[in-house]
């Protein structure tokens, strides 16, 4: 039975206000508590790891929920799950991890999700990362996202972390062959003392193969975020790497795009950027009557989406 704390967390991490649809896993305190499985859609709990295998049949359509919630301080969780997204199948894929730390001791979820897309299939990813709670304790969420992007096939992902989490060790690697797609968006908020690392690594492998990788976060108080987004081109293939930052207070902003081409055909391109909010988008919002505090918040939410 979900808690009030249950809902809340979920429907900040997945946006559930009930019973999700289609199939979906939820994990909560180290264990699986509720699970669907579909014709099509099959779930099921890993023999040799905690985790879960997620089997998607050729030509599904459908989604998936398989969100992560914590409630209990002094508590470290690992979790390996494997997705299979069958050949042209369309997928909606939503993950997650919501933190409520109520206790001194730390609170922590490390996830390693292994995922397919076979020939021709499309995938829409979705990971966002929440974490609150009353004690002193820190919250904790170190996410692994391993992709195989096979020919022809598409995938989407959305990578957020918003308020809450005091530390994050995010790694991606992903390997996209021929005519394959990736879109990645990652959106990173950090106050006070906490602080963000992420390092993304792309491998465009074969002919047609493209990628673009937006990475937008803002900094607040003493936190402190380092960015190194790698986009390598082994085949004929295209991709942009785009970094932008707000920073503010006494944050740290550390951005290292990195491209690198071994076919003479490839065509990559980086940019980066960290600045401060602009005065004049302050004044003007001021100017239609919202305060400094709550015309920073409403640029910052802009900048996010």
């Amino acid at each position: 039975m979900l808690t009030a704390l249950d809902k809340k967390l979920l429907e900040e991490v997945a946006d559930l206000h009930d019973q999700p649809p289609g199939a979906y896993n939820i994990r909560k305190d180290g264990e699986g508590i509720e699970r669907r499985s579909l014709e099509g859609i099959e779930i099921k709990t890993k023999k040799d790891q905690p985790g879960i295998d997620v089997i998607v049949a050729a030509g599904k359509e459908g989604s998936v929920h398989i969100p992560v919630i914590l409630t209990e301080t002094d508590l470290s969780d690992l979790v390996y799950n494997t997705i299979d997204i069958g050949e042209g199948a369309d997928i909606k894929l939503v993950a997650g991890c919501g933190i409520h730390n109520p206790g001194s001791g730390n609170a922590q979820h490390d996830g390693v999700h292994k995922i397919i897309v076979r020939r021709g299939a499309r995938l829409s990813y979705s990971e966002k990362h929440f974490g609150e709670g009353d004690g002193g304790g820190r919250r904790v969420l170190n996410p692994k996202t391993i992709l195989m992007i096979e020919e022809e096939a598409y995938a989407e992902l959305e990578l957020v972390q918003v308020r809450g989490v005091d530390e994050t060790e995010r790694i991606t690697k992903v390997e996209v062959k021929a005519g394959g797609r990736l879109v990645m968006f990652e959106r990173l908020l950090t106050d006070g003392e906490q602080t963000a690392n992420s390092d993304i690594a792309v491998k465009l492998m074969g002919e047609e193969s493209t990628a673009r990788i937006i990475s937008r976060s803002v900094a607040q108080g003493n936190s402190s975020q380092s960015f190194t987004p790698r986009l390598m081109a082994y085949g004929a293939g295209r991709g942009h790497v785009e970094c932008d930052s707000i920073i503010m207070d006494q944050a740290k902003v550390r951005s290292v795009p990195e491209i690198w081409a071994g076919n003479a055909e490839a065509e990559l391109v980086h940019e980066a950027a960290i600045g401060k909010i602009a005065g004049e988008q302050l004044v003007k919002l001021m100017s239609l009557g919202l305060t400094e505090e709550e015309a920073e918040e409403a640029i910052i939410s802009g900048f996010l989406k």
